[in-house]
């Protein structure tokens, strides 16, 4: 699948992307060229070559804390969409295989947590726990894990009806088996495109609570955290929220892009392409190089 997905541009392009702020989030830290928590005496500079985007209202470095901030968005969006994968999937999966009371007891709390608004949930787990981001992420992944327990266990029925999966389970195979055997290679692709979709999901999540100012001390830098204080300056410097929101909109752009190369090449369409191309490929070798300076 990885290379049907790199195969495509829109594939190639999102995983740039996602390659780049995943660096961003591990080397920001030691790439941001000043501390970005000091302060100077120059608030709301311009830029210059000293501040690629400028100071804020401490006179703080902008590039820098924008460097140091992805980390947080980063990992809150992992972190809510491993969280929603775990608690979806697996008992999306084994619905179909372990009984009408566990296949209706995880339909009613699917049910149930699709209903709670899970970004108000997020800010009461919060107020409860401490201002940190951590939990607040895995009680939301656990809030739009219905996703992919419903991805899950659709896939699951489509696969259980096979006869090869009644035939094994007939001959005697656990449960545990014809899952790792049969089951998990057709669930994959549709997990791997709600988990693409989820991870932009995270970073609307993150930076919409940074962005309130929860979940995360000041003046620790955030997206959403800059992104909140340059709105408060727009008189000074209207160009300010543009790169934290460039950034947000960018990565949340290429988790779809993702989402749907995918798509793209999973199920019929991906086999349609790959047959396409197979066939494209034998009539270049049927008619061979074309000559120097002439036709074929």
């Amino acid at each position: 699948m990885v290379r049907r997905v790199l195969a495509l541009t829109s594939g190639r392009i999102a995983v740039a992307i996602l390659v780049l702020v995943g660096l961003l989030a591990l080397l920001g830290p030691w790439l941001a060229p000043q501390d970005p928590l000091a302060t100077g005496d120059q608030p709301l500079a311009a830029v210059s070559g000293a501040h690629w985007l400028g100071t804020d209202y401490l006179g703080r470095d902008v590039f820098s804390r924008l460097l140091d901030g992805s980390r947080v968005s980063v990992l809150g969006s992992l972190e809510v969409a491993l969280m929603a994968l775990v608690v979806g999937a697996v008992p999306g999966i084994l619905s179909v295989y372990l009984g009408r009371v566990f296949e209706w007891l995880t339909l009613r709390l699917a049910d149930t947590l699709v209903a709670l608004p899970f970004l108000l949930f997020a800010i009461a787990v919060i107020a409860l726990l401490g201002n940190g981001i951590t939990q607040a992420m895995l009680v939301t992944g656990a809030l739009v894990s219905p996703l992919f327990y419903r991805v899950a266990r659709a896939a699951t029925l489509a696969v259980a009806r096979s006869p090869y999966v009644e035939a094994a389970i007939i001959s005697g195979a656990s449960v545990g088996w014809v899952v790792r055997r049969h089951v998990w290679v057709k669930v994959l692709p549709p997990i791997a495109v709600a988990l693409a979709q989820t991870i932009g999901v995270g970073f609307v999540i993150v930076s919409s609570l940074t962005f309130l100012g929860i979940g995360v001390q000041p003046p620790a830098p955030t997206w959403g955290g800059l992104l909140a204080s340059d709105l408060g300056y727009l008189s000074h410097q209207p160009w300010a929220p543009l790169a934290p929101a460039l950034l947000i909109m960018i990565t949340v752009w290429a988790c779809n892009l993702l989402a749907d190369a995918i798509r793209d090449v999973s199920g019929e369409a991906g086999r349609a392409l790959v047959n396409s191309r197979r066939a494209r490929a034998n009539r270049l070798d049927k008619t061979g190089p074309v000559p120097a300076g002439g036709s074929l």
